[in-house]
């Protein structure tokens, strides 16, 4: 870094951009690349584009003179140097390459041709063909469909493709779709990204069907293990990235379940899934992940929603500007956020080592582009294994395999109603757990006051009288569960009362509450309370059995002094930019995640 600049202490706009001036000599040598690179990187977190340009114009026009002639030369050559690194954005915006064909055609006027030759905006690329996104538009009726690359491809052949059609796709992204995702902790006007996410995710879903459009256990055994050794190859390929898309897709409660499946799977392959398994887990930050992809060299695919989180979690963990008054940013989060999307931009520029053919990849598209929903594969995965089933079946059994089953057939048949002895579980314990928290004075009883406290929390308590049958002041354990239950029958099992859920992306792997299963994938692969953080898949969501327990740093204002404090909802503030994250939570359990760079982003 430059010796005139202490970025650990901070400095402004100006005093960085001067200091990447004087990084050039006369003659376009760059003396400190890493600082000239870094702040024509970050400069979009603290100054538009098009002021930065602004800024540049006015400091050669004052520079004018013969004993500024070197500013002048310097400044030209940091435009140039600007315009080569990174024509994508000259490319992509119109007013800022028309701003520095401004400033040539103004040197061209006053005669400085050396000057003007060194500003050369014609020979960007255009970047707007390569950033297309085909629409994929869904068919009018669903047909199933089986993938020919899957029954005639090798493992190998199959995992390379994979990794050609996603390294197409990472390609695509620069550094404003970082930029965008980051500043507003979603996919929202950033097609791109969206694009990617969707592709890792079409991948995991293709993975669970081609495991369940086999009729037979042993069929599907087949599929799990052909998968594994995809895996196998795509970490050999070092595409960490597609290696988490296929370990959800087998990983996926819809798979996962199918216990009389895994019974034909030999102990070789599951030997090598739980390494695979073992790699990618989030224990430690994806500690394990993070240490194999540092030892990797050349051609290498990283988990790109490990490493958004990293990018989220150092923006929300360190405020912009040290001193917002005098404009003083803050240095040590521009060298953070610097390191991160080099590495990511260091990815992109290297090919993989190894051909594809076009018209396999143009048949692996077809084959992802699915359209069925999570609930309509898990209700297949349910037609293949029913829940009360029996005891597996031999291998040797003669009954004959069931029918292959078409996808018009599973896909309409009605959501099955709760079991009521589930129900009334989940609200023996959500009951249990209010009286637990709330009633205070231990007389197992909830009183007027104590309800009063408590009433907030659930949408459908509406009167006190409501829940007290026999009008005897209080509410008795028995009294309440009555109540849940005639509001869940009403409701057709569906107690929001219980868990505020929303659709969640999650940027590490977590196990669903109810069956244990992970939450794989890359964008709203599941559901989160939001009160209590409790998390599950959306098909797990009528059947879990959890309370929820909603966390808080003080009692209501309405409720008696002297009570503790309860645990309900609490979100952290957004150190540096509350408003710009307005998409991002932090759940007051993330505190110490923060600062070890570690939590979920909810899109």
């Amino acid at each position: 870094m430059s010796e005139t600049l202490d970025l650990e202490k901070g400095c402004t706009v100006d005093e960085l951009l001067q200091g990447c001036i004087e990084a050039f000599d006369d003659e376009g040598k760059v003396r400190d690349p890493q600082l000239v690179r870094m702040f024509l990187m970050m400069h979009p977190w603290y100054i538009p584009s098009s002021e930065l340009a602004a800024k540049l114009l006015q400091i050669y026009q004052e520079s004018r003179g013969s004993e500024n002639s070197s500013l002048q030369v310097k400044t030209c050559h940091l435009v140039r140097y600007w315009i080569s690194a990174f024509p994508a954005e000259f490319d992509l915006n119109p007013e800022l390459a028309e701003q520095i064909k401004e400033l040539k055609e103004l040197l061209g006027r006053e005669g400085n041709q050396r000057h003007s030759s060194l500003i050369d905006i014609e020979s960007v690329p255009t970047y707007k063909w390569k950033r297309q996104v085909t629409q994929r538009q869904p068919v009018a009726q669903k047909k199933r469909k089986t993938s020919l690359l899957f029954d005639h491809l090798e493992s190998g052949e199959l995992a390379e493709h994979l990794t050609h059609l996603e390294y197409h796709s990472f390609s695509k992204i620069l550094f404003q779709d970082y930029h965008s995702f980051v500043m507003h902790g979603c996919t929202v006007d950033n097609p791109i990204l969206e694009r990617f996410i969707t592709l890792f995710n079409s991948v995991s879903q293709w993975v669970q069907l081609m495991v369940l459009s086999k009729p037979t256990a042993q069929q599907r055994a087949q599929v799990i293990t052909r998968f594994v050794m995809v895996a196998q190859r795509l970490l050999q390929l070092q595409n960490f990235n597609t290696l988490m898309a296929v370990v959800g897709g087998l990983s996926h409660s819809s798979i996962s379940r199918l216990k009389e499946t895994h019974s034909f799977v030999s102990q070789e392959t599951t030997k090598v899934w739980e390494s695979l398994t073992e790699l990618l887990t989030s224990v430690g930050n994806y500690s394990r992940y993070r240490r194999r992809f540092a030892e990797c060299v050349g051609f290498k695919f990283p988990i790109l929603g490990v490493h958004l989180k990293d990018l989220v979690a150092v923006h929300v963990a360190l405020p912009d500007w040290l001193d917002r008054a005098h404009k003083c940013l803050n240095g040590n989060k521009m060298q953070q956020l610097f390191s991160i999307l080099s590495e990511l931009a260091m990815v992109q520029s290297i090919r993989p080592p190894f051909e594809a053919n076009p018209d396999l990849l143009n048949l692996l598209m077809v084959s992802l582009d699915q359209y069925q929903t999570e609930e309509e594969i898990y209700q297949l995965s349910l037609q293949r294994e029913p829940r009360n089933k029996s005891t597996p079946s031999s291998p040797t059994s003669s009954t004959p395999p069931p029918q292959p089953v078409v996808i018009e057939e599973w896909a309409s048949v009605p959501k099955p109603k709760p079991d009521q002895a589930i129900v009334r579980k989940h609200i023996e314990k959500m009951v249990e757990s209010v009286f637990r928290n709330f009633d205070v004075d231990g007389d197992g009883h909830i009183s007027q006051e104590e309800f009063k406290i408590i009433r907030n929390n659930f949408p459908y308590l509406c009167k006190f009288g409501d829940l007290d049958e026999n009008q005897d002041g209080c509410i008795s354990r028995e009294e309440m569960i009555s109540y849940f239950m005639k509001s869940s029958t009403d409701l057709n099992g569906k107690m929001g009362f219980i868990h505020s859920f929303h659709e969640t992306t999650f940027l590490r792997p977590v196990a669903c509450r109810h069956c244990k299963g992970l939450i794989l994938g890359l964008y709203k692969q599941g559901l989160k309370c939001r009160a209590c953080g409790v998390s599950c898949h959306k098909q797990c969501r009528d059947l879990l059995s959890v309370e929820c327990r909603k966390r808080t740093k003080s009692v209501s204002l309405d409720g008696p002094a002297s009570l503790p404090a309860r645990s309900f909802s609490f979100s952290l503030p957004r150190p540096g930019r509350a408003a710009s994250l307005r998409h991002t939570e932090i759940q007051e359990e993330d505190t110490q995640a923060v600062e070890d760079g570690v939590f979920d982003v909810h899109l």
